[in-house]
């Protein structure tokens, strides 16, 4: 418990939770502002609540977006923790669990129908761009969050599910997740609405895929140097990463040396390219991206969970 304490204590954990919640209160505004005045759905678990409120006030149940859209995390999130664990993160509760109550914030602070004209259904004018406004401006709160290790929750418990079970890449599963709850619409929307919001899954899915390609990639560094067990040191005791060595003979002298393998993120190999100028080691180093990274170095050495 104590350890738990000390983290809630540190200048990480403050900026974290500042970083999370503006992400998702651009995220809200971007739900707000441009889904739910055009019922534009875009395979979001959002979207289905659209679809859901929309439903339940025709049938004469009238119900907020807003308090079915914390429903439908409170589920998926329950969801994740028997499916996925506790690998998925702590920082995605938070996150999917306050993004109801800041659709409700907009609401109340400035209502869109302040910028809708008699009779319009989009604040932007046109349905094309309300699309546009919505998914950079997701994309960028997800970009923040992701940035973070964090997500908006919703459609990514889902999608990490279907990347389980069905072993589909997280992009496709994104945009197989979405297009599903995407033709939820035909229950409330023309087939105009529906197919718009089919392309802004497919865009979507894309920028999801771009990003959590960009989270998961890491520098795999080869160094070969006769002071090797100084770096291997530095990286076990300094970076707290693991490392191989490979005994290997140069092809062009004939001499044995040692080579270490470590996988990095990119501040680890600034921080060793730095050590190695500082101390003047003299060495040869080849470093290559690597996308994805499966095993036991997925596991953050800086977590407490």
């Amino acid at each position: 418990m104590n350890k738990y304490l000390k983290y809630l204590a540190t200048f990480k954990f403050w900026k974290e939770f500042f970083i999370m919640t503006f992400g998702m209160l651009m995220c809200s505004a971007a739900v707000y502002y441009f889904m739910m005045p055009s019922k534009l759905v875009v395979g979001s678990m959002t979207g289905l609540s659209i679809v859901i409120s929309n439903v339940a006030t025709m049938l004469g149940f009238p119900l907020k977006v807003s308090v079915v859209v914390t429903v439908i995390n409170a589920i998926l999130l329950l969801l994740a923790w028997l499916l996925i664990g506790k690998e998925f993160g702590a920082k995605t509760v938070y996150t999917a669990m306050i993004l109801g109550p800041m659709i409700a914030f907009w609401e109340k602070v400035l209502p869109y129908e302040r910028f809708l004209e008699p009779g319009q259904t989009s604040v932007m004018g046109d349905i094309w761009f309300d699309l546009l406004a919505f998914v950079l401006i997701l994309s960028a709160s997800q970009a923040i969050l992701f940035h973070i290790n964090a997500s908006t929750g919703g459609l990514d418990i889902l999608a990490k599910i279907v990347n389980k079970y069905f072993h589909l890449d997280i992009g496709t599963s994104v945009t197989v997740a979405g297009a599903i709850i995407c033709c939820t619409a035909f229950a409330i929307n023309p087939f105009r609405l529906v197919v718009i919001g089919l392309i802004g899954t497919w865009i979507n899915g894309l920028t999801i895929d771009y990003f959590t390609a960009g989270l998961n990639r890491r520098k795999r560094v080869c160094i070969i140097s006769d002071r090797y067990e100084e770096i291997r040191e530095f990286i076990v005791n300094s970076l707290h990463r693991g490392c191989s060595l490979y005994e290997m003979e140069g092809g062009f002298t004939g001499e044995y040396k040692k080579e270490i393998q470590v996988l990095l993120t990119q501040n680890e190999f600034s921080d060793l390219m730095a050590y190695l100028r500082k101390n003047d080691i003299h060495s040869f180093i080849t470093a290559g991206n690597v996308s994805e990274v499966y095993g036991l170095w997925n596991k953050n050495k800086k977590t407490i969970l």
